[in-house]
């Protein structure tokens, strides 16, 4: 990874990511996948999957049957400036990600529905007897990237979802804009990003420091159904020729409200991003309840 001092002038993109959770036999799970390195976006890099909005994400959600009352799915995200046409495609946009980027689909079928491999993601959704399971994506975080981004060129306004993984379904990379993948306990993939087995950019590594606090799947979505999610705009700066990123409650952030646990600043050391003490105990110490 290399930091960028580019201004980003356009407004941000929304976009939607799902956080993919089970429960293994050392704590809940979390599945995470290698951006190809010739993507544009966090290339080489750990992610959950996860992409922009597109506009066919809107007229789909119109045509779909959906499993809960929209007024109540728009109410989960918390934000209301948001239209319910927007927040319904940003839920859409998470489901087809996941069915798109690692071949998950969060809906119920009927048992002779057609395979996935024959079908789109809208022919698959639309067909007869197929409800999208839009309640099972729990609002969990909301990362807007700065105008100096870090990382990019780009500038997403980014929605992260919990949801359980499906018991019935495999979830596998997709060889073309993802690698490798992989399930791992928070801890551990913080451990191995430390140990610098790959790489990871910060809203990865803040919402495994909130995920570590977990034991299982379920702690996870109940504690996410109970507040609404914050939003973090991290704010960058350089000090002695070191970015610098810091996020609510920092005593450099606008927000003096700290807004998830973890470190308040993330630092670009050593060709990666770090606590300020350099430390993978400060990131780990995040992690405990």
């Amino acid at each position: 990874m290399e930091i960028t001092s580019h201004i980003v002038t356009t407004p941000p993109r929304d976009a939607s990511s799902v956080v993919l959770l089970r429960d293994g036999a050392e704590g809940v799970e979390v599945f995470l996948m290698r951006r190809a390195n010739e993507s544009d976006v966090l290339g080489g890099a750990y992610v959950f999957p996860g992409g922009k909005l597109d506009q066919a994400d809107a007229r789909l959600a119109h045509t779909l049957q959906l499993d809960h009352p929209v007024d109540e799915l728009v109410a989960r995200l918390g934000e209301p400036g948001l239209t319910s046409e927007t927040a319904l495609a940003l839920y859409v946009a998470a489901v087809r990600e996941a069915y798109e980027e690692c071949g998950v689909l969060l809906a119920h079928e009927p048992p002779n529905s057609p395979a996935a491999t024959d079908l789109s993601f809208a022919q698959r959704v639309q067909a007869d007897g197929v409800h999208l399971t839009l309640s099972g994506l729990v609002p969990w975080s909301r990362w807007v990237t700065p105008r100096q981004a870090s990382l990019m060129n780009k500038r997403f306004d980014t929605r992260f979802f919990l949801a359980a993984m499906p018991s019935s379904q495999q979830a596998v990379h997709d060889d073309h804009e993802t690698t490798h993948s992989e399930w791992m306990t928070p801890r551990d993939a913080l451990t191995r990003y430390w140990a610098r087995e790959f790489a990871m950019a910060p809203p990865q590594i803040m919402s495994l420091v909130q995920l570590a606090r977990h034991s299982n799947v379920d702690s996870a979505l109940m504690e996410a159904s109970m507040r609404l999610p914050p939003i973090i705009e991290p704010e960058p700066f350089d000090e002695n020729g070191m970015r610098v990123i810091c996020y609510p409650g920092d005593e450099r952030h606008s927000n003096p409200c700290a807004a998830i646990p973890g470190p308040t600043r993330l630092m670009f050391r050593n060709k990666r991003f770090e606590p300020s003490s350099g430390t993978l105990d400060e990131l780990l110490a995040g992690a405990h309840n």
